[in-house]
């Protein structure tokens, strides 16, 4: 069949095109991409081609399909399969996977199965090992945005902290304790921060720093205190001495948990100065250099117990436990997204992500439509009756994108294949 995608050749080589993809095989799904969301990893990813760890070396001949935040439907079964799976059901998928020694992950290992494309071809391999999940959210797009969410949540469970014996570690953030999320006004931190709220252990006052005003402003407006948490927003832009201020938020007791969000020394360091006793400190923004340094107090590490972590994507166990905070509106993903478009936009997308303000961009792969933030409806909709349509349906749930949105876009946006 004839399909679109978006593919990688090389180093910033990225191709919107179409190619005739094959029949499955007995062990195979063939599935339609119904969105994806883009990442940052992804521009990463295309940057670095196949000096990636997960990309192939002959992408210049086989090139690979970008895209790993996906939800899809699935078209048909192959007929080993038929039984545990069934044409129609949508699923969600986990990104990294391990066989062996071996890792991989769509948008990056394969080239029939990628976010960025009309339909897809789901490997055995990914379907042996459970890397598809049946879903049953109330939208598409939720399922895509399950998977950024998923790599949060191990950021959060990952977090540690001693016991009495100063031995024992207890997993989790500190409960009752005081966590800072810097940089934090992006799509990424507001997730973290509202699933940081809906954790078992939870902080008693969680405090998200930004320098962009902009950001900070619509931070406000679509993150809300839950559960008890003492939410604080700070535009640290200008401060003459940043850590003081934020410890004095804290009324000096600094921070046990503290995310990191952009790669930048500067924010490693400030990181490092709010740092309470028995601290953990994630690293969570993944650097491109391969030779990225930030100065560090190792007495703090030696005598007040300050933990330093990284941790980059999510596992099975992860994925699952988004899909059913999401699945019960537990958490409200629709915080993540500012920008929509469809599968024609995607690779510009890509290429310039750093330089496009605002939060997660949603792409509909089957769909026609260039990249536009929610905030440009009303704008475009005084030429465009989709947009105006689509600015309506937004007013009346907050500015967010929505089900009922996404359900108007899929009846009435141009097919990409047209």
């Amino acid at each position: 069949m004839k399909v679109k995608a978006v593919r990688l050749y090389g180093k910033k080589d990225l191709r919107f095109e179409e190619f005739d993809l094959r029949d499955i095989g007995p062990d195979e799904i063939l599935a339609k991409v119904l969105t994806d969301s883009l990442c940052m990893s992804s521009y990463k990813a295309m940057l670095q081609a196949s000096d990636h760890r997960c990309i192939p070396d002959d992408i210049d001949k086989n090139p690979v399909i970008m895209g790993h935040e996906l939800s899809g439907v699935i078209v048909e079964v192959g007929d080993h399969l038929k039984g545990a799976y069934s044409v129609g059901d949508t699923f969600a998928v986990q990104a990294k996977m391990y066989f062996g020694e071996r890792i991989t992950s769509p948008g990056y290992s394969y080239t029939e199965y990628g976010g960025n494309a009309t339909h897809i071809i789901v490997p055995a391999e990914v379907i042996e090992g459970g890397y598809i999940l049946k879903y049953d959210g109330d939208a598409h797009f939720k399922a895509s945005v399950a998977e950024p969410i998923s790599c949060l949540i191990s950021a959060l469970t990952s977090a540690y902290h001693l016991a009495e014996n100063n031995k024992d570690h207890i997993m989790g953030l500190k409960q009752g304790g005081n966590m800072a999320i810097l940089a934090g006004c992006g799509p990424m931190g507001l997730g973290a921060a509202e699933l940081a709220m809906n954790m078992k252990q939870k902080p008693k006052r969680l405090v998200i720093t930004d320098i962009d005003e902009n950001r900070v402003q619509r931070a406000k407006k679509v993150l809300k205190p839950q559960n008890g948490v003492e939410l604080i927003f700070a535009n640290t832009a200008g401060k003459e001495n940043e850590a003081e201020f934020l410890k004095g938020l804290t009324g000096g007791e600094g921070f046990d948990d503290v995310l990191i969000m952009a790669p930048v020394p500067a924010v490693i360091e400030t990181a490092d100065k709010i740092a309470g006793l028995d601290s953990c400190l994630n690293f969570f923004a993944g650097p491109t250099k391969k030779d990225f340094y930030a100065n560090i107090n190792f007495y703090d590490v030696h005598y007040n117990y300050k933990h330093i972590i990284g941790t980059s994507g999510g596992d099975l166990t992860d994925m699952k436990e988004a899909v059913r905070m999401i699945e019960t509106n537990t958490i409200d993903p629709s915080i993540l997204i500012t920008h929509i478009g469809g599968l024609n936009s995607a690779a510009e997308a890509t290429l310039n992500l750093p330089q496009i303000p605002g939060g997660k961009k949603l792409i509909y792969c089957n769909i026609d439509l260039p990249l536009t933030a929610i905030d440009e409806f009303e704008e475009k909709g005084k030429s465009d009756p989709l947009f105006q349509a689509l600015h309506e349906i937004c007013s009346r749930n907050s500015m967010l994108w929505n089900k009922e949105a996404e359900d108007y876009l899929l009846a009435h946006g141009k097919d990409i294949m047209q």
